[in-house]
């Protein structure tokens, strides 16, 4: 994902790129609204990570702003005070998330991927690779139009993978969206479901295939050409 992190705090924007950049996103940093608005107008964000209090532009104004530029841009507006009306007040700028300073890195790159998530529930209810149709809203997957057997982490890796439209999902990432913790959980668990979902595509859709890229992660791609 194309994330934007505002902060006038250089080191903290430096310390947010490098998680960022460590998941597999494209970063750009900038230090006032004025900067951020510049670079939103270059290239559009999938994400807008952005500190409130700020001179000259505040987080709510610039949220405003990025909103009207580009409805589709997901802002999340990190915040050192915790009262109700400043909250109230993010949220009625157009900021889709709120996080009160300090925070866990882990906690804001979850809630970077649940707003994209959100996003795109709202925007389309099925996703297609090849011949597979995945169904967002029933949990359920189709090959060719007939039904592919999958439990309930089979088909939750699958979307991970589906939602990735053909790039490399980090083993890091599924583990978290899939079991909610990248930590606590055995990573040989990752590979055996993966394992599960790949004997189920080979059966059921031989055009659709999960790629290993080893020690990063995985992808869901078509054999004839790397997306959706």
């Amino acid at each position: 994902m194309r994330v934007l992190v505002v902060d006038d705090e250089a080191e903290m924007a430096a310390l947010l790129a490098r998680g960022l950049l460590d998941e597999g996103h494209d970063v750009t940093t900038a230090p006032d609204g004025i900067a951020a608005l510049t670079d939103a107008a270059r290239q559009p964000f999938d994400v807008a990570v952005l500190d409130v209090m700020m001179p000259g532009m505040s987080g709510f104004e610039l949220c405003r702003h990025l909103k009207r530029q580009d409805a589709t841009t997901a802002i999340i507006l990190l915040t050192a005070r915790d009262a109700i009306d400043d909250r109230v007040r993010g949220l009625d700028a157009g900021a889709d998330d709120y996080m009160i300073k300090p925070f866990a890195f882990a906690e804001l790159s979850a809630r970077i991927r649940a707003v994209r998530r959100r996003d795109a529930l709202t925007a389309q209810s099925r996703l297609t690779v090849g011949t597979v149709d995945v169904d967002l809203h029933r949990h359920r997957a189709e090959a060719g139009g007939r039904p592919v057997p999958l439990s309930r982490t089979e088909f939750d890796v699958l979307r991970v993978l589906a939602e990735a439209g053909g790039e490399v999902v980090r083993r890091t990432a599924l583990l978290e969206e899939v079991w909610g913790s990248s930590e606590n959980i055995d990573p040989n668990v990752l590979d055996q479901y993966v394992s599960y979902l790949r004997r189920k595509l080979a059966a059921a859709a031989p055009d659709v295939q999960i790629e290993t890229t080893r020690r990063v992660g995985y992808a869901l791609r078509t054999a004839g050409g790397p997306g959706a």
